[in-house]
């Protein structure tokens, strides 16, 4: 079984990623490290953990661990994954890895001089429904794609809360918008040639609380929003001119209900529904990152995409700060 070790008690590692890592076929989370022991040594006695660590250097020195997951904050990302990969481990880091596209090529660099596998956790890229979106759209199912339109929102002004604070990469592009911008990408395997968009900061937190964005991959259009402070919502619609998709859970898995991919044909006078159930897909990106470190055919998301999807969310902050296009 691949050893887990864990950087820090987030939320996310507490709730969705830890659970579904001990449920994997392929690996087990041995070890745990928070700065904060007792916190660190609570998890790991509700999940039977055996090792904990007070500090990160620690776990990773360990032994024990042959691999990463880290939830920090953003601003951490980019640095403790260097830091993994000169350790030997191999890393799974939370998204976005970076707030820069330039920033990544150090975990690049960091990945090459020691043989380890680093990957974002885009778990969404391992969920079948976007597996059956990218088969339908390229297998023309929907004819010629036109458009793709998504939202993904949520309410949120805890000023604690590292989404509201600019020094630990808060605000919603980093967090959000990075999903409309992935799973276009993903599905139609295109990149965007060119950007606009709006960008609203709130004047408190200093932080991106809306952002509306329209990127132009040159035979088709990608319209977003993306908020920190509107009532919850996500959807994704890949529209065609024969048919389209509707995503209805596209990112949070089960967070409405079954998973759910609708295509419709042109008229609405047929509609085929693909419903997913406990797809678990955080478990479905552990078990094919394991794959890859033992060299079997598994697909993971690499960080020359990382770097391609972040210099879209670079070029919207450019846009917004300007009239007209923007070149990603």
């Amino acid at each position: 079984m691949f050893r887990w070790g864990i950087l820090s008690t987030a939320k996310i590692a507490r709730e969705q990623v830890i659970p579904q890592l001990m449920d994997s076929e392929n690996g087990v989370v041995t070890a745990i490290a928070s700065r904060d022991e007792a916190r660190g040594r609570a998890l790991a006695e509700r999940f039977a953990i055996p090792h904990v660590f007070s500090s990160y250097e620690a776990l990773l020195a360990s032994p024990e661990v042959d691999g990463v997951y880290i939830p920090l904050p953003t601003s951490q990302h980019v640095g403790w994954a260097v830091k993994a990969a000169d350790a030997g481990k191999h890393v799974l880091v939370e998204k976005p890895l970076a707030l820069r596209a330039d920033d990544i090529q150090q975990v690049i660099e960091a990945r090459d001089r020691n043989g380890v596998l680093v990957s974002e956790a885009y778990m969404v890229t391992y969920h079948p429904q976007w597996l059956k979106a990218r088969e339908l759209v390229r297998n023309g199912a929907i004819g010629r794609l036109r458009h793709v339109q998504g939202a993904f929102s949520y309410y949120n002004v805890d000023p604690n809360n590292m989404r509201n604070r600019p020094e630990l990469g808060g605000g919603a592009l980093p967090d959000i918008g990075v999903y409309p911008t992935v799973t276009t990408r993903f599905v139609t395997g295109k990149e965007p040639l060119r950007v606009q968009a709006v960008v609203e900061r709130d004047p408190k937190f200093g932080t991106d609380i809306y952002a509306s964005a329209k990127a132009d991959f040159g035979d088709f259009e990608l319209s977003f929003y993306v908020s920190t402070q509107m009532a919850a919502r996500q959807t994704m619609i890949f529209h065609g001119e024969k048919g389209f998709i509707e995503v209805e859970t596209p990112f949070n898995s089960r967070g409405y209900g079954d998973d759910r991919l609708i295509l419709h044909n042109a008229d609405h006078s047929e509609s085929t529904a693909f419903r997913y159930g406990d797809v678990r897909q955080y478990r479905r990106q552990a078990e094919a990152f394991v794959r890859a470190v033992r060299g079997e055919k598994a697909q993971v998301f690499t960080l020359e995409d990382s770097v391609k999807n972040q210099k879209v969310i670079d070029a919207i902050y450019r846009a917004a700060a300007r009239e007209g296009w923007e070149p990603v």
